[in-house]
């Protein structure tokens, strides 16, 4: 495990990454719930995708763990089957259909893995944008935190405002986030996943964490019969398009952020990029043949990483557990139903992805504007892929018009224009 792993040479231990594997688990778990009650919306039986998005999880986490040695994990991305849920009402046609364009966007997306395009992106990235997206999404998961917590709540005035703070939910969020500060403050070891523990036993206590016993057997599972042809008959090229571009970004970007905060990235580079890249290529290429929507590294990963995770064993703990989750539903359930629980660690998980903005040029307004406008886009969009449009757009223009137009990457040039004519005509895509 120590060879395989390189657990000494990346400073970790097998005890550190168990405890980031839980970490990264519990904050991510929800996706075992949330995703089969948005994709029941579209008719696709509840059971089905339950089990589809475990599955689709373990393959996509244990390929990233096992061939790129990274500790982030893959899961059916939010966003995408609520996409996917409104093709299936607007377009008229079946969930099978839809089914068909998921399945044919991972083939083009494993396809376009084993070229170099996507080490390219990677590479291509200039420098302020890569901390530029790390620190987004770092705002982007503090907000959900704070939106799951009641901290922040929804208001026509001004979009957001303070929630009410005698809320049960929110004041165990409170607590959880002062519990979790203090145990980050004094160094301890796991902070992130015994602040979970603790407001978990707490709300336990509140009378807010409920369970309807703690085990289970698992629902058959069985494949799809895809309707590819239908995605052709209706053509839904624009739909295939969508499900492609979102995900390549949102992994790319998600995969970047994790490995800079990891201290992975070497001279701006990947290392083991078409390994980890092809993780989650394949299981949304398999995830569509048992019921699922595209899969995405997850940002929860940051979780982990904070935890002191920094190998593929960090996803091989995470793995195990969604395979554990098949028979402990229940427990699953219960606990990613109390969002208390998890809100905490990715509000304090956000602050720690602030670090990159010291490495920004600031008074340099060509490399700090496209950064700001990431930083910016993403919590306000609630979209990871957006913000990362708004930077390929912006950025190559600002650098044209400064005389500066050779610094940039032909490949930015080239996704800038795809992202604005998307943003343009494809807004809602």
């Amino acid at each position: 495990m120590e060879r395989l792993f390189k657990l000494r040479e990346l400073g970790t231990n097998v005890k550190t990454e168990i405890l980031a594997g839980l970490t990264t688990f519990l904050t991510m778990a929800y996706v075992i719930v949330v995703n089969p009650a948005i994709l029941s919306a579209a008719g696709v039986p509840f059971d089905q995708v339950f089990v589809a998005t475990i599955l689709s999880a373990i393959l996509g986490t244990l390929i990233m763990a096992l061939f790129a040695n990274y500790p982030i994990a893959i899961a059916p991305g939010m966003g995408m089957n609520a996409y996917f849920t409104s093709v299936v009402a607007t377009q008229g046609v079946s969930y099978q259909v839809i089914f068909g364009a998921v399945f044919l966007a991972g083939i083009l997306f494993l396809l376009l893995t084993f070229t170099k395009l996507r080490e390219l992106i990677i590479e291509s990235i200039p420098n302020s944008l890569k901390y530029g997206i790390t620190s987004g999404i770092g705002l982007f998961i503090a907000f959900i935190g704070l939106r799951m917590s009641g901290i922040v709540v929804a208001n026509e005035t001004n979009l957001v405002a303070v929630g009410d703070f005698r809320e049960p939910v929110t004041v165990l969020s409170i607590i959880g986030i002062f519990i979790t500060l203090i145990l980050n403050a004094r160094k301890i070891k796991g902070s992130l996943f015994i602040g979970m523990l603790v407001t978990a036993i707490i709300g336990y206590f509140m009378g807010l964490l409920h369970f309807d016993g703690l085990a289970s057997v698992p629902p058959s599972i069985k494949f799809f019969d895809l309707d590819i042809s239908g995605v052709f008959s209706n053509s839904l090229y624009t739909v295939v398009f969508a499900f492609l571009l979102v995900t390549i970004f949102d992994t790319t970007g998600t995969i970047i952020g994790v490995a800079e905060q990891a201290s992975l990235l070497k001279d701006g580079k990947l290392p083991r990029a078409k390994a980890a890249l092809t993780a989650d290529a394949i299981a949304t290429t398999v995830g569509a043949t048992l019921g699922t929507t595209p899969t995405t590294a997850y940002i929860e990963s940051t979780s982990g990483v904070a935890a002191g995770g920094r190998t593929g064993l960090t996803s091989v703990v995470v793995a195990i557990l969604f395979l554990i989750s098949l028979f402990l539903s229940p427990l699953v359930s219960a606990i990613s139903g109390l969002s208390a629980i998890t809100a905490p660690a990715l509000i304090i998980v956000g602050s720690f992805m602030m670090e990159g903005l010291s490495k920004i040029k600031w008074k340099e307004f060509d490399e700090a504007f496209p950064t700001f406008a990431v930083i910016l886009t993403m919590p306000l969009t609630g979209s990871i892929a957006t913000g990362i449009a708004i930077g390929f757009i912006t950025y190559p223009i600002i650098k044209f018009v400064s005389g500066k137009g050779k610094e940039v990457h032909p490949l930015i040039y080239i996704f800038g224009l795809i992202f604005l004519i998307q943003l343009a005509f494809f807004p809602g895509h």
